[in-house]
């Protein structure tokens, strides 16, 4: 399917929550998280109190870089402690999920998990078959344990991986190699000092089998069919059924939606194009019938006048030209 892709910028939907309370600004939601203890991070942030302009909230956003090319060499540890590539998940045929969390948060990356974990377990795809799903720890402090314990919590969630499977990396790395990702998918956050908290977006990015980012989803809650169809729109056709590529062909995102919505256009060519089948079919069937008919009569005259003299003896006589005496 062929189509023009959107490439705005300022437009994530994201949340911030600071302790239990969620905080809406511009119709957007942001999300500061908890997270415990002190490192040498940027410089911090206090947030307001309620009614108040919330500072740092541009720095929360998502800059969409569709068609980009993600650092492939950017180097983590996964959660096995072993070191890997980013690159190591792109196997040239399988699209890539990927997302961003850190794994001391108590509440908004949990549920971005889990949001992700509702959105992907009700499709048809598995994790691990036909795609792949990375997530990367905003934290520098995480370490592999940690990210192996939250993974492990996330797999019982979705319940179609076993926790040996490969199919949902956790990756953990330098504050460097995450912003290079971060940066290269437009992923804006930042760390509140005296709050403790990271400030980040709810998104969550489609990546083609290549490497090449294909579609940003965003909120708290991701639509199956969004996902469904975001996969197979990033997987650029590859090893996707006949019906999956005419499900693509009938949907199309939606940049003001926020998700892919039916394209009115294309199934009207559709009803239009099936219509011309089905009255060729009967015109051209009409017209075999015809001419078998009119080949059989020319075929046999020889029956067909002896019929038409048969016919003509049963006739009754015409009694107005019978002569009279």
């Amino acid at each position: 399917m062929s189509q023009k892709r959107h490439s705005g910028k300022g437009r994530p939907r994201a949340v911030l929550s600071c302790g239990v309370f969620l905080l809406a600004s511009q119709g957007l939601a942001f999300g500061l998280v908890a997270n415990v203890g002190a490192a040498q991070q940027p410089p911090t942030e206090v947030l307001p109190m309620e009614g108040q302009p919330v500072p740092g909230l541009d720095r929360i956003r998502v800059d969409e870089h569709l068609d980009d090319e993600l650092p492939l060499d950017a180097r983590f540890r996964d959660h096995r402690g072993r070191e890997v590539r980013l690159g190591d998940y792109f196997d040239g045929d399988r699209p890539v999920l990927l997302n961003f969390a850190y794994h001391s948060c108590p509440t908004l990356c949990s549920m971005v998990l889990s949001a992700t974990v509702n959105g992907i377990k009700p499709t048809e795809w598995t994790a691990g078959d036909e795609y792949q799903v990375v997530t990367i720890s905003i934290d520098p402090r995480d370490s592999p344990a940690v990210a192996a314990r939250k993974r492990r919590g996330i797999l019982e969630e979705y319940g179609r991986l076993d926790a040996d499977a490969d199919g949902w990396a956790f990756l953990v790395g330098e504050d460097e190699e995450i912003r290079r990702v971060a940066g290269a998918v437009g992923y804006h956050y930042f760390w509140d000092g005296r709050q403790q908290q990271f400030g980040h977006p709810a998104a969550i990015m489609l990546a083609s089998p290549s490497g090449k980012i294909a579609r940003y989803l965003y909120g708290l809650t991701f639509d199956p069919n969004d996902i469904r169809l975001g996969l197979l729109e990033a997987s650029e056709g590859r090893s996707i059924s006949t019906g999956e590529r005419f499900l693509l062909y009938c949907y199309a995102y939606n940049p003001d939606e926020r998700g892919y919505t039916l394209v009115a256009t294309r199934i009207m060519r559709i009803g239009g194009a099936l219509t011309v089948l089905v009255l060729g079919a009967f015109l051209f069937g009409f017209w075999r019938r015809e001419k078998k008919r009119i080949f059989a009569a020319r075929k046999s005259p020889g029956r067909s006048a002896a019929h038409s003299d048969a016919e003509l003896s049963t006739r009754p006589p015409n009694t107005s030209e019978v002569p009279t005496s």
